[in-house]
């Protein structure tokens, strides 16, 4: 299950982990104009561990999802 939900200045997209356990902690993905976030709580620290994504890293990552194994880059626009 996702959420969608729409601010002044990103987009936040929360999944929901779903199905038998073990179940990990929600994922909530924040995209904004020139970078995007990625947090999830971790319970073992007790605190958000957060990861940022540039804009062409972003695109780097949708197309890697539909390749084989191997290594690419992608044509600059």
């Amino acid at each position: 299950m996702f959420s969608i939900e729409h601010e002044f200045d990103t987009t936040i997209v929360t999944l929901v982990d779903e199905g038998p356990a073990p179940l990990t902690e929600d994922v909530t993905i924040n995209a904004f104009e020139e970078c995007v976030t990625l947090e999830q709580y971790d319970p073992r620290t007790d605190s958000v561990q957060k990861i940022t994504l540039s804009i062409g890293q972003v695109k780097d990552l949708a197309a890697a999802l539909n390749l084989p194994e191997g290594i690419y880059s992608r044509v600059r626009d």
